[in-house]
Parts: structure tokens; C-alpha cells; sequence
């Protein structure tokens, strides 16, 4: 009999939720990862567990499951929730009528235009005119992505049994059998959450995706006075960019703004996301560039163009860059995730877009209700 019921390959946000839902099946599970603790995407990111302007659909959808999830596993797991809410804060004319017709559709639920005062009791810097109609959801949480990741391993170790193996690298899938470079594992089924590491396991199927990687800059900013945030910040770049209000034909008109007189930040993928950390600093980004395997360099000429929608829309004199660090992901044109089925056993999961952190939770309940029967 195997000594396991699933194994997970991979220790980042999308292995770690599919070893959470079937721990929670009392399933007997182990995840193999082979770095020594979580080093990609997963720790990269905001910590920004976005619902509102996610795609209509699925994507909204795993990402409302997913709130949940984190929702109900931060304090078991000793994960501060350092903001609640997103503001999204727009100052040209053509974004109003977006967030109007954003707030007619079923994803909009909860959400409201606030006034330029009413903004500025959530993040007191946004700039008046950076500020003229501003869009509030009550539905995100900012986790700091980089102790959250180990402390959800640490819970899923200690409190609900599953088995950690590090620096332990996968090199063949055959369930019972499970090949490492240590060694055989044995599990009845497998999950396979490669990130954007397309070379290794099932690299055949990976490529009839058609995936590529995106590689993103990011900042932390250190203001010279305090500042309080109560909630992350986004812009009028974010209306153009997240597909919950780009995909609305009222998106038009501000696309077409946006390519013109902020021709520069469309070209190089960059919206302004801005949260909190708990010493007060502040991660800034990002930018979006893709490519088969990214460059490793960070461009000045692309941090100043996050910095400067970063001083259009807050004031904040003074500032200066504490850090500065890379992030890359799993990118696909025509979809923003998938799951294949190399046999009966065998799930391959990747998320292709910039939101495993905000969907991940969800995407793991789907596949273990797949491996195993919806729950009762």
C-alpha cells in the first residue's frame, strides 16, 4: 500500500493549497519542492489576494474561493492580515465611466464610488487630483508574502500532518511511483505544480500551452514621514490592465487614453499596485515584460516609470527605495490558467497569469474534488 495518498510537486502558493484541500480530506500527503524554502513567484509578489478586477468567470470566481480560504487559515496558521480593502484611485474622466460600468455587473458586489475625501480616509497621501473617483472593495486582504508562504508550510506541517521533503527534486511521475533524485516515493495520485519551470516534468504538455514567462520589477519604498495605509492602492492603469474592467466596452475610451499620454507604462506592462508592510514601508510595482527566459537585469528607465505613477497618485516627498527585486511567472495569451490530465492519477496545474496568490486555494479544492469526489 503507498505510504501516501497524493503527492505534490511544488512548494509555492499552488502546491501548498492543493496540499491544504486534500490534508483537509484526511488525505495522507507529502510535497516535494526541490529548493530548500519557497524562492519564486510565491514569495515575489504583493501578498495581495485580489477578488475585485479579476476576469469575469472562472477567475472571479476562484478568486471569491480563495478570499475564503485565506479568510479562514490566516489565524491558524499565525498569518498577520496587514490591510484590508483596495482603493482604486482614477483621475481621468474616461476611468469614471469605467468604474460605473464595472459597478452595474455581478462582480461588483460590495463595491462603491467614493469621493476624493472619502479616499483619503482609507490612504490619507492620495493626491486630490489623483483621486476625482475612486473605486472601494472590501473584498482584498495583503498577507506579507514572504513569511506568509513559510508560516502556511510551517501550519500544514505541524497542525495537519502533511510531509515536507527540501532540496529534493522530481524526476519521474508514475503513481504508485514517484521518482526522486533521493530516492522512490509512493502515492496513490500526484499533483505536479511546476510554476514556470517548463523543462522538467511533463515538459510536452506544457508546451501545447503555449505558455511563456512574464518578468516583473518591483520596489519597496520607504516614505520620510509615517503614513498609514488602511488599504493597497491601485490606479488608473489598473482600470486598462485587470481584465474585470478592461474586458467592459466602457474600457474603450480610457485604453485608448492611456496608450497615448502614458504610452511608455503600456508598452512595458505597468500598473500601480502600492500596499504595506508592517514596519510602515510600502511595495511598489510592477511591470510586465515577456519572454521564453527573461534577462536577469532590472532596468532603471522601468522602476522610474512605476515610480511616477507612484508620485502622480501619492504625496509623498521624500521617498526613498529601500529594495529593489525581480519576479517571474508562467504567462499564457489565451488563458489564465490550466489543468491536464496526464492520466487517472496525475494533475498538472500552472496558473499563467499574475494571480496564483488570489486563486490558488480555489484552484486546489477544485482539483482534489476531481481526484476524489466533490466533498459532502
Amino acid at each position: 500500500m503507498p505510504i501516501y495518498d497524493l503527492a505534490v510537486a511544488g512548494a509555492g502558493i499552488v502546491g501548498l493549497a492543493h496540499a491544504y484541500a486534500a490534508a483537509k480530506r484526511g488525505k495522507r500527503v507529502v510535497v516535494i519542492d526541490r529548493d530548500a524554502q519557497a524562492n519564486g513567484a510565491s514569495v515575489r509578489n504583493f501578498g495581495f489576494v485580489t477578488v475585485t478586477g479579476q476576469g469575469a468567470g472562472d477567475c472571479w470566481t476562484m478568486a471569491r474561493r480563495a478570499r475564503d480560504i485565506w479568510t479562514e487559515t490566516v489565524d491558524k496558521a499565525g498569518i498577520a492580515v496587514v490591510q484590508r480593502g483596495m482603493v482604486l484611485a482614477s483621475r481621468f474622466d474616461e476611468s469614471e465611466a469605467v468604474i460605473d460600468a464595472f459597478l452595474r455587473t455581478e462582480m461588483a458586489e460590495g463595491c462603491i464610488k467614493i469621493t476624493v475625501r472619502e479616499a483619503q480616509e482609507y490612504v490619507s497621501c492620495l493626491r486630490t487630483d489623483a483621486a476625482r473617483a475612486s473605486l472601494y472593495s472590501p473584498h482584498e486582504i495583503r498577507v506579507e508574502s514572504r513569511t506568509a508562504i513559510p508560516l502556511l508550510a510551517r501550519f500544514l506541517e505541524e497542525q495537519l500532518g502533511i510531509t515536507f521533503l527540501r532540496n529534493t527534486t522530481v524526476t519521474s511521475v508514475e503513481p504508485p511511483r514517484v521518482e526522486t533524485a533521493d530516492g522512490v516515493i509512493e502515492a496513490e495520485a500526484v499533483v505536479v505544480c511546476p510554476g514556470d519551470d517548463f523543462t522538467g516534468l511533463f515538459a510536452e504538455r506544457i508546451a501545447a500551452y503555449n505558455v511563456t514567462r512574464c518578468k516583473l520589477q518591483m520596489l519597496r519604498v520607504r516614505p520620510q514621514q509615517p503614513v498609514h495605509f488602511k488599504t493597497a492602492v491601485m490606479s488608473d492603469l489598473g482600470l486598462g490592465r485587470y481584465l474585470g474592467y478592461a474586458a467592459v466596452p466602457e474600457a474603450e475610451p480610457l485604453k485608448k487614453r492611456l496608450d497615448t499620454e502614458l504610452k511608455s507604462e503600456r508598452d512595458n506592462g505597468i500598473h500601480l499596485i502600492v500596499t504595506q508592510s508592517a514596519d510602515g514601508s510600502l511595495i511598489v510595482g510592477d511591470s510586465h515584460h515577456y519572454s521564453t527566459t527573461p534577462d536577469p537585469f532590472a532596468a532603471d528607465a522601468v522602476d522610474d516609470l512605476i515610480l511616477g505613477e507612484f508620485d502622480r497618485v501619492l504625496d509623498l516627498p521624500g521617498r526613498v527605495i529601500a529594495e529593489r527585486w525581480l519576479g517571474t511567472y508562467a504567462s499564457s495569451p489565451d488563458r489564465w490558467r490550466f489543468t491536464d490530465k496526464p492520466s487517472d492519477s496525475v494533475r498538472l496545474v500552472v496558473v499563467t497569469a499574475g494571480c496564483g496568490a488570489s486563486t490558488a486555494f480555489g484552484i486546489g479544492e477544485e482539483t482534489i474534488n476531481d481526484l476524489y469526489g466533490s466533498a459532502a
